[in-house]
């Protein structure tokens, strides 16, 4: 992990410092904002960014956005500040306050919560072993890798578990999502820019290319890609090397190119919006991912994690999963692969009551909460499957203050919601994570395993439907 120090509040960032650079992480300090926005446009590529609360981190986190360097910022403080500089800090953008002088064990707890490491492949199907028997046959080749496979099957994982397992380990990991970023700005994103270069490059920008020089660079979702940057990238792929917006001359770039997809390439490329002669560049190994409903064997290992994951990170009693809870998860379809039965999973911890995640814990896929059938009566009708209403992140991220917002958030019991529709559990669910959030849009979807986008797009129907959402740091609503 590497991890970028604003400032030193009297030398107390340089004892966090230490502390990080003994467990693994690359440590770099600069004295003010500037210093560090010029460091990050550098190519330095920095996950976590730990800064004196007292600077104007309003300003860092705008600037961050408007230039779309994604990392996290952790505010800090020294022991006596204020509990309004502390709430001023998350307002303004930082993801966490961190008191010093530092303690080694809550350093590591909020990186890892920022840093979202944990990228294990947990798996028991066959199917899955024949995949990664593949993956781990051509990792330590430089040859680019097509991982392809529907939403949710973990493509972005396993472009990790094969970085980890290349000659590259030691080297960049780095990720662009094609799909993300709007098609005028995808081309600096990638190559880099000069000052002037375009209205907004108030300064030189490294892209993505040159930062994960020698390393390793995922291009997720590259269908989604414009066909005339295509032809860009197929000249730096072949040249090995790039053109900067609005540079003078190339620059030479050793990267081992990965890419994801969940569409058929082929019937793009029949269809004339992917370029063949890229196609074939990318796909000198495919790596095909089952769906989960193709590997009915990694259903019990994947929910059992899932279920000992969040059941630690909320601060909750780890409990088994009932047989008929597993047998509700094993007969689902899952439209959503491992992204949609982890939500799922972290949903029943939540849920649960009593010495084990029963099936009356298990919401899927739409349909009202299933009920158990009543003494003396006719069985339950079976559920009925929709969609399902709220997707998380592959590997959502775990806070430290998880523990006392699950703790209410899963106050409710499962009776109460018995004639509630899923929308609505899922509703209340969220704005009561929320308000135990003070407001804090992050910590609340970390706690859900949800994106910070999907929460917004909820608050957002939820505001328009007229329902009060609490504000940012308001933890009265």
């Amino acid at each position: 992990m590497k991890l970028l120090i604003i400032g030193t509040l009297g030398g107390h960032l340089t004892t966090a410092s230490q502390i990080a650079m003994k467990r693994g992480a690359k440590v770099t300090s600069v004295n003010n904002i500037d210093e560090a926005l010029t460091t990050l446009r550098s190519g330095y590529g920095a996950e976590v960014i730990m800064v004196d609360a007292r600077m104007n981190i309003a300003d860092l986190s705008k600037a961050l956005e408007s230039e779309r360097i994604a990392v996290a910022i952790i505010a800090c403080g020294i022991e006596g500040t204020s509990p309004e500089v502390a709430v001023a800090s998350i307002k303004a953008g930082a993801k966490e306050f961190l008191p010093l002088p530092p303690d080694p064990e809550l350093i590591a707890a909020v990186f890892e919560a920022v840093a979202e490491e944990n990228h294990a492949i947990i798996h028991r199907d066959p199917a899955m072993r024949q995949v990664l028997k593949l993956a781990d046959q051509i990792a330590p080749s430089d040859a680019s890798v097509l991982i392809t496979g529907e939403s949710g099957t973990g493509k972005e994982v396993m472009a990790r578990y094969v970085h980890a397992r290349s000659k590259r380990a030691s080297g960049e990991f780095v990720a662009l999502n094609c799909a993300a970023i709007p098609e005028n700005l995808l081309e600096s994103e990638l190559f880099g820019h000069e000052k002037g270069a375009f209205s907004g490059a108030v300064a030189r920008r490294i892209g993505k290319f040159e930062q994960a020089n020698g390393g390793t660079l995922l291009l997720d979702e590259i269908s989604e890609m414009d066909p005339r940057l295509q032809a860009k990238l197929l000249r730096a792929i072949q040249e090995r090397e790039i053109d900067r917006v609005g540079g003078a001359k190339p620059v030479s770039v050793d990267v081992r190119l990965l890419a994801t997809s969940n569409r058929n390439l082929e019937e793009e490329v029949s269809k004339g919006n992917f370029r063949e002669d890229l196609y074939f560049r990318l796909n000198v190994v495919n790596l095909q991912l089952p769906s989960l409903r193709e590997k009915p064997q990694d259903i019990p290992a994947l929910a059992e994690h899932f279920a000992i994951k969040y059941a630690e990170s909320n601060g909750l009693p780890t409990r088994p999963i009932s047989a008929a809870a597993m047998q509700r998860l094993k007969s689902h379809h899952w439209p959503g692969n491992v992204r949609e039965l982890e939500n799922a999973m972290h949903r029943a911890v939540l849920l649960a009551q009593g010495d084990e995640i029963g099936e009356e814990a298990i919401l899927l896929s739409g349909g009202p909460p299933h009920k158990q059938p009543a003494p003396a009566a006719t069985p339950a009708a079976a559920p009925v499957e929709d969609t399902a209403p709220v997707a998380a992140p592959s590997t959502p991220i775990e806070t430290p203050s998880a523990t006392e917002a699950s703790e209410s958030a899963a106050a409710p019991s499962a009776t109460g919601m018995v004639g509630k529709t899923v929308a609505e559990v899922e509703r209340d669910l969220i704005i009561d994570t929320l308000q135990h959030c003070l407001g804090n849009r992050t910590h609340a979807a970390n706690i859900l395993g949800i994106s910070i986008r999907t929460l917004r797009n909820k608050l957002k129907q939820y505001t328009e439907e007229g329902l009060a959402v609490p504000a940012p740091g308001d933890g009265s609503a």
